[in-house]
């Protein structure tokens, strides 16, 4: 059995659940199956939209002993501190796989770790974008925003002079709350509810966000892409984004994202390549 457990809250957002469907799903097709772990209740429910079909909770990466058997395969999305664990994870378990949560990672005891840009040794090198986002769409004229799935700390009302510089519709996060959507509705043309996610990124035809994970699957569907640098780890880098075609702005700067969006299309951009399963498979098979 493979179990994936992906890191999820309110304060962090959804993007490691949403590579974890298209890693699952990927495995299904190639006929293997795998169990999604997470942390947080709510997660599993939102990503029953993503066409998730079950979902286990754990309170933390120290809980998969808990679900998992020896000899299971194990892969772990998360940044929390795994207290020992990780070590007997990688004797008891056919194999661990670790994302890196810092460019700077690397191979703690025997795990394979998976990070994009990777070149060293017991490392795959992996952009997760689900191949739903491959598939041709035809475009609207929309310039869709997409905060992430989390703002705790209501960024977006911090920056209302920004929104008012654009005709902009935005896409909810899964942890906002409907007081919060209230306030926000003011800002935005149209407000469009967390699980039309999927439709809406594959519709657009001009995505800004400060989610790295949406400014892939954005990018996989051939819109023009906008990721606002606000600081904040991601697995896919603001320099890394520029490669595949992406620009980035730093911070809320509506002149550079202006820019930005009426910038022609370069022909040196290169396609998001989907994430091929077999470079996990072939670890453990």
């Amino acid at each position: 059995m493979i179990y994936y457990y992906a890191h999820t809250g309110h304060k962090i957002g959804l993007e490691r659940a949403k590579r974890g469907i298209a890693v699952i799903k990927a495995l299904a097709n190639s006929g293997a199956e795998a169990q999604l772990l997470v942390n947080d209740f709510r997660a599993g429910v939102a990503m029953e939209a993503y066409g998730i079909e079950s979902y286990v909770t754990i309170e933390t990466v120290r809980d998969i002993d808990a679900v998992a058997s020896r000899g299971d395969v194990v892969i772990i999305d998360s940044p929390e501190d795994h207290s020992g664990r990780l070590e007997r994870y990688c004797s008891e378990y056919q194999v661990v796989f670790r994302f890196a949560q810092k460019a700077e990672e690397r191979v703690c005891y025997d795990e394979i770790i998976i990070k994009p840009a990777c070149e060293e040794e017991g490392c795959i090198d992996a952009v997760i974008v689900d191949d739903t986002y491959f598939e041709p769409v035809k475009k609207s004229e929309r310039l869709l925003f997409f905060l992430g799935d989390a703002d705790h700390e209501k960024i977006l009302l911090k920056h209302q002079e920004f929104f008012q510089a654009f005709e902009m519709e935005l896409l909810l996060g899964n942890y906002f709350f409907v007081s919060y959507e209230r306030v926000l509705a003011p800002l935005f043309s149209v407000l469009h509810e967390p699980e039309t996610y999927i439709s809406l990124m594959k519709s657009s035809s001009v995505v800004v966000t400060a989610s790295g994970q949406a400014a892939m699957e954005a990018k996989a569907t051939g819109a023009k892409v906008v990721y606002l640098d606000l600081g904040s780890p991601s697995l896919y880098t603001p320099a890394l984004l520029e490669t595949y075609g992406i620009a980035v702005v730093q911070g809320f700067d509506s002149a550079a994202v202006k820019e930005a969006i009426i910038a022609e299309t370069g022909p040196s951009l290169r396609k998001v390549i989907p994430f091929d399963i077999c470079t996990i498979e072939s670890h453990y098979q």
